[in-house]
C-alpha cells in the first residue's frame, strides 16, 4: 500500500480540525456511542445532534429504553428517517438489558449478534468506544482511499478489500503491531472524507495529503457506471414517513380514514406504503380496524402477557 496517507500527517491535521461532536467525549458510554452510530447511518451529523442528546438523556442505559414500548421509541425517532433503525435499536436494548448486564459487549463478534448491528457498526463501536485497532470503513473512508491511494474520483462498490486497505494504512510500531494511535487514525480518516475530501466539490487545497494520487493524476473525472442518486419527493419512503407522522402525533390508535388523508395523490401508493409499514413491524392494526405504532395495540399487551405466563 503506497504511503499516500502518512499517519503522522493525518493525525496532526485531525488534532487541529477534529469536530467537537458530543459522542466523542471520553466520558460517553459505549451504549451512547452505539446510539450515535445507528443514528448516523445515512443521516447527516447536523440532523443527529439534537435527537442524540435527547435520547441519551432519556435512555442513559439499555434497560431504560427496553422498558419503553417500541411505539414510544419510534415516536422519539421523529424525522431521522429509516425508522426501522429505531425498531432494531429498541430490540437491541432489550437484548443488552437481558443478556449483557445492561452493557454493550466490547467484542466485535458479540456485537454482530445484536439486533440491528452490522459489520460497520460493530467495528465502529469497538474502535471508538473501546479503543480497539480494528479498521472502520464508511463511505468517507472508501472515498479517501479511492482518491489518495488509487487515483479514482469515487470508490467502486463496497467489498471485503475495503477493510484490508484501511487496515494497511493504520499506524504500526516498528515491530509491526498496531500503534496506540490506530483508533484515532480511523476517526481522522473518516473526518477527512467528511470535511475535506467530500463527494462533491472536494477542497483539495485544504487537504494535508500532499501525495494524493488523484491530485497527482490531474483529478480525472469518474468514468465508471452512472452513480445512483437517491430521491425522496414522491417516493414510497416519503409516503411511509407521512403515514408514520400521523401515528407519531397521537398516543392512541387512528382510523384508516385519517391515514388516507395523509397522502391523496396516489391511493395505490398509499396502500402499498401502509402495507410495507405493517410488514416491517413499524405499525399494527388494533381493534376496530384502527392503526397504531408498534407495541401500542392492546392486542400486543395481551400477547406479551401470554409470553410471560407459565
Amino acid at each position: 500500500m503506497p504511503t499516500s496517507v502518512p499517519p503522522s500527517i493525518l493525525l496532526g491535521w485531525f488534532d487541529t480540525h477534529e469536530r467537537d461532536l458530543p459522542w466523542r467525549n471520553p466520558d460517553v458510554s459505549a451504549w451512547h456511542i452505539l446510539i450515535s452510530e445507528i443514528m448516523l447511518q445515512q443521516t447527516p451529523v447536523a440532523r443527529v445532534l439534537g435527537p442524540w442528546r435527547d435520547w441519551v438523556h432519556r435512555w442513559p442505559v439499555p434497560s431504560s429504553m427496553a422498558a419503553e414500548s417500541a411505539g414510544e421509541v419510534l415516536r422519539a425517532w421523529g424525522k431521522l428517517g429509516y425508522p426501522r433503525r429505531a425498531l432494531r435499536l429498541h430490540e437491541c436494548a432489550k437484548v443488552l438489558a437481558r443478556d449483557h448486564d445492561d452493557q454493550v459487549p466490547d467484542d466485535v463478534e458479540a456485537m454482530l449478534a445484536l439486533p440491528g448491528v452490522g459489520d460497520y457498526t460493530a467495528r465502529a463501536v469497538a474502535c471508538f468506544a473501546f479503543g480497539q485497532p480494528v479498521p472502520v470503513v464508511d463511505t468517507n473512508v472508501r472515498r479517501v482511499i479511492a482518491r489518495a491511494v488509487h487515483g479514482r474520483e469515487h470508490p467502486g462498490n463496497p467489498s471485503k478489500v475495503d477493510l484490508r486497505e484501511a487496515d494497511d494504512l493504520a499506524p504500526r510500531t516498528s515491530g509491526g503491531l498496531y500503534s496506540s494511535a490506530a483508533p484515532r487514525f480511523s476517526a481522522a480518516l473518516m473526518e477527512l472524507g467528511a470535511l475535506v475530501c467530500t463527494a462533491r466539490n472536494p477542497r483539495c487545497d485544504e487537504c494535508p495529503l500532499s501525495a494524493c494520487e488523484w491530485v497527482r493524476r490531474g483529478r480525472p473525472a469518474y468514468d465508471g457506471p452512472p452513480r445512483k442518486t437517491q430521491k425522496f419527493t414522491g417516493t414510497d419512503r416519503q409516503v411511509r414517513g407521512l403515514l408514520l407522522d400521523v401515528l407519531r402525533s397521537t398516543t392512541g390508535s387512528v382510523e384508516r380514514a385519517r391515514l388516507d388523508l395523509a397522502w391523496t395523490a396516489d391511493a395505490a401508493q398509499r396502500d402499498r406504503a401502509l402495507d410495507s409499514l405493517l410488514v416491517d413491524g413499524l405499525i399494527e392494526i388494533t381493534a376496530g380496524d384502527r392503526y397504531c405504532l408498534a407495541g401500542e395495540s392492546p392486542l400486543s399487551d395481551r400477547d406479551a402477557e401470554r409470553q410471560v405466563k407459565p
